[in-house]
């Protein structure tokens, strides 16, 4: 009986080193027939995928994953596939990220400061790059700021990776004149603001700070008021003391009191992934104990100062993302508050939706938006002094 039992094993053994061999052959000696493309490079931070690099395969991908471009240099694909003789393999090819796009200067035809301005322009010119968190960014030419006059110059930027900017302009040095004609005050009705966009596709709001003081909540409902963005705080400064916004807690119990539809918004002074997912933790503690239909808005404006905060585009949208990506854990809906230049010409693409502010009748940004600030002189019942008005898309 013993003997039967060792010659089973020996030939259980032995059908199992059969079939893995065999399995090995039949993957070693497959049939691999791929054509990669001539072009083996990727830009930096684009989408592409597996496929995109392979002109003919013998067979099909498995999975046809998105490659991760968010660094510069050589990079290893592997991916797998089945062959046309049901084989699953593996290939491995390597593409190579670069940056071919050019840094980005913040400049018109010209540039205007009153004489004696103690200024570095250098500093006060945004001048900033997708990649390169601090690109070399310098001015050609000689000028006085101490001296009246219009010095002609060029402002050059150039990124880590060779790519360079030059915008030529006019640097103003000139008098200030004591005696300005201000413009006539205008106002923004919101009554205007329902009859013109108000339907079934929209509702319309504001948003509200301690800037609007103490609100009428019963006047603004009747007025029409069907949502509010409200601010809930801040930081005093980058990496500063957390502070409640002093009308926070009155009008977040005022939009749930009278129904009306609360989002929230945090003004940033981020600088990090660290520091935005700081922010947004803050946050989330601020509001729990509150109803919140709305999304939870990042809010980052610190543009005149942008070079002083060695960031990248492609840094600043990962902060933003930071903070979304917080808030979105705890199931609240993320959104991105911006202008529509800087979301033209800065931003990156975050997968959230977007609040853009552009103050006129009919904007022309070509985005999709969730949200359009469309002014920031309302004015409506309830409220002393100005507001912003919002018009928010239902589908």
């Amino acid at each position: 009986m013993k003997k039967k039992i060792v010659k089973v094993s020996f030939l259980f053994i032995g059908i199992v080193i059969s079939y893995f061999a065999y399995c090995y052959i039949r993957v070693k000696f497959a049939k691999i027939e791929i054509v990669l493309v001539d072009n083996l490079t990727l830009e930096f931070n684009e989408k592409k995928k597996v496929s995109s690099y392979i002109e003919s395969i013998n067979g099909n991908i498995i999975d046809d994953f998105f490659i991760d471009s968010t660094e510069l240099g050589k990079k290893e694909v592997t991916f797998q596939f089945i062959n046309q003789d049901r084989i699953k393999l593996k290939y491995t090819y390597i593409v190579d990220v670069i940056d071919t796009k050019e840094p980005l200067i913040w400049l018109g035809n010209s540039y205007s400061v009153p004489v004696n301005s103690k200024i570095d322009l250098t500093k006060k010119i945004l001048c900033g790059d997708n990649y390169d968190p601090k690109p070399n960014c310098y001015i050609e030419g000689n000028y006085d700021l101490s001296t009246v006059g219009s010095y002609p110059l060029t402002f050059q930027a150039v990124d880590n990776s060779g790519n360079k900017e030059s915008v030529f302009f006019h640097l103003n040095v000139y008098e200030p004149n004591n005696h300005s004609n201000q413009a006539p005050k205008t106002y923004t009705n919101f009554s205007d603001i329902v009859t013109q966009y108000k339907n079934e596709h929209t509702k319309i709001g504001i948003d509200v700070s301690s800037w609007q003081g103490e609100i009428d909540f019963e006047a603004i409902k009747n007025a029409g008021v069907e949502f509010m963005m409200i601010r809930v705080g801040g930081t005093k400064g980058t990496n500063g003391e957390y502070f409640l916004d002093k009308q926070f807690e009155r009008n977040i119990k005022g939009a749930n009191q009278y129904g009306i539809d609360a989002g929230i918004y945090f003004y940033s002074y981020s600088d990090s992934l660290e520091s935005a997912r700081k922010d947004a933790k803050w946050v989330l503690q601020q509001i729990k104990d509150y109803k919140i239909t709305l999304p939870i808005a990042f809010d980052w404006e610190e543009w005149a100062y942008f070079n002083d905060y060695n960031l990248s585009f492609f840094g600043l949208t990962s902060m933003a993302e930071a903070f979304l990506d917080t808030v979105s854990e705890k199931n609240y809906k993320g959104m991105l508050y911006s202008s529509k230049s800087y979301l033209e010409k800065i931003w990156l693409e975050t997968g959230y939706d977007i609040w853009l502010a552009h103050y006129t009748n009919q904007t022309n940004y070509q985005g999709s938006y969730k949200m359009w600030q469309m002014c920031d002189n309302g004015k409506i019942e309830g409220i002393n002094g100005n507001v912003d008005i919002n018009v928010m898309y239902l589908n």
